[in-house]
């Protein structure tokens, strides 16, 4: 692994310049790189991609020297598994600038420990192992193994980081929203890291230690992606992509990518293009010089517009071609909710968290056939229904977006054409799934989002949906504290004091409130 020789010249220029030195060596025994680092530390180069893989090694090995005779430290071991090198050697340099103690490290394949290399000392470089090599080749063919005996699952093996500065229970209720999130979106989850700050890092989000442990975490997972629970800045996403070659996803683009694969209709579509349009704009960026613009006056003017100034023309004319197409699409919603006005027809929209039972309860109501799954954002594309009364009396019921704690502003942006609907109803039927344990921090969330688009004073009916999964005392005692019904949209359970209760606030003004009969109908 070490040649004697090598060694000698390593210690002895190491110990005359008292700085670091050391050599990526490749399998031939060729020296590829000489490096010369600092007294503490030795940076390596941009070695590139050659090789390296989830199923193969880079084909180098770092050989180099400490002067304080020290154990392979964390930035050793973390340039091992990053670049997958086949092996590290850190050679202590005597006083007298010979070759001392060398400490080795090789990585490991997954195992039950969780351990991503193994450690050895050695006193002195003749006692390394001669057939190392062989060693190197039986891990490329155990990581060639498990690459091939990983099952193939939806988009990909993602590893989820969730950051909480409010909390342990903060952080895991973010956390098990975006385990919910991929799962929608068709992510298995390999692992979870969860960390608690007093504030964000302004650079990498987590720190860059906890980076780094992360994204080793993430190679012996053998993940593809790394998800955060928060949405990162333009300058965040570019260092923590710095540090990994892992695909790199924030909150808003895991929402947005669902709410791709949801829309239908042309009005869907239009606005989550609009939507992914506005959140890639700041992010744009060029790479190398080849971007950059020639100086100088005239005669020695650049070519030009660069290709990211080009890019980014695009994207800003695309984005006003769009929010023209859904400004006409708004104005013939518009048209639409004049003839219902026309013809007296009223309107009720269904607003409140997505998966609540919104869709289900639109069916429910008007014998329907709208979509109702147990997802999140099933519904995307708003969907309108009638429902009769007696006495002729008739009503149009909407079922709109799910609503979700820290919407995206471009999503709730994009999406304006259809929340219009909110305004123009007449009544919002909240519905709130209390078999939820986070049912009060969801309704608090819908409620923010409510007043964030100027619906605060919009009349509204509260319905307690999935009721029927608690105790009937602990319906009854929310519906007296919550003010609101509880109903069974599922089982279509305690839908006639609801219907009651609609209709009096639409058509008479009076509306009454919860009561013990309300329960007694329900159950």
């Amino acid at each position: 692994m070490i040649s004697g020789e090598l060694a000698r010249h390593l210690t002895e220029l190491s110990s005359e310049t008292g700085r670091q030195l050391g050599v990526l060596v490749s399998r031939k025994g060729e020296v590829e790189w000489v490096l010369v680092g600092e007294p503490g530390r030795l940076h390596l180069p941009d070695i590139g991609r050659a090789r390296a893989g989830q199923s193969r090694l880079r084909g180098l090995r770092l050989i180099h020297t400490h002067l304080k005779g020290e154990p392979l430290t964390r930035d050793d071991l973390t340039d091992l598994a990053l670049l997958r090198l086949d092996a590290v050697a850190a050679i202590a340099v005597s006083p007298e600038g010979l070759p001392g103690q060398v400490h080795t490290a090789r990585l490991l394949p997954a195992n039950a420990q969780g351990q991503l290399w193994e450690l050895e000392t050695l006193r002195s470089i003749h006692e390394a192992d001669p057939d190392w090599m062989a060693g190197v080749l039986s891990l490329e063919r155990e990581l060639a193994a498990e690459a091939r005996a990983r099952p193939v699952q939806g988009a990909g093996r993602a590893m989820l980081v969730a950051v909480g500065t409010h909390g342990r229970a903060e952080a895991e209720s973010r956390l098990a929203e975006l385990r919910d999130l991929c799962a929608t979106v068709g992510l298995e989850v390999a692992d979870v890291v969860l960390q608690l700050r007093r504030e964000l890092d302004p650079r990498y989000l987590i720190g860059r230690g906890k980076l780094q442990e992360v994204v080793l975490r993430s190679m012996q997972q053998l993940a593809d992606v790394l998800i955060f629970d928060r949405d990162l800045t333009p300058a965040q996403a570019r260092a923590i992509a710095d540090e990994t070659s892992l695909k790199i996803v924030d909150r808003t683009q895991l929402i947005l990518d669902i709410f791709a694969q949801r829309a239908s209709s042309r009005d869907g579509k239009l606005q989550v293009e609009l939507a992914q349009l506005r959140y890639r704009l700041p992010r744009l960026q060029g790479k190398g010089d080849s971007l950059s613009r020639l100086a100088g006056g005239i005669g020695g003017r650049g070519p030009g517009e660069t290709k990211l100034e080009i890019d980014r023309r695009r994207v800003r004319e695309r984005i006003g071609r769009l929010e023209g197409e859904i400004d006409q699409l708004s104005k013939v919603r518009a048209v639409r909710r004049q003839s219902r006005r026309r013809h007296s027809l009223p309107t009720l929209a269904l607003v409140g968290y997505t998966n609540a039972g919104k869709s289900t309860l639109l069916n429910a109501l008007t014998d329907g056939h709208a979509l109702a799954a147990d997802k999140l954002f099933a519904t995307l594309d708003p969907k309108s229904r009638r429902l009769r009364f007696p006495e002729e009396r008739q009503v149009i019921v909407t079922d709109t977006v799910g609503f979700l704690r820290e919407l995206p502003r471009d999503l709730v942006a994009a999406f304006r054409a259809t929340l219009e609907e909110l305004h123009e109803a007449e009544l919002l039927l909240l519905v709130l799934d209390v078999a939820d344990p986070e049912h009060e921090q969801k309704l608090a969330a819908v409620e923010k989002l409510l007043a964030e688009l100027g619906l605060s004073a919009k009349r509204r009916v509260l319905c307690l949906n999935k009721a029927d999964l608690l105790p009937p005392f602990q319906a009854l005692a929310l519906a007296r504290r919550l003010e609101g019904l509880p109903i069974s949209a599922e089982n279509r359970t305690g839908l006639v004091p609801l219907l009651a209760r609609i209709e009096a606030e639409m058509f008479a003004g009076d509306l009454p409130g919860p009561n013990a009969n309300a329960i007694a109908a329900f159950s």
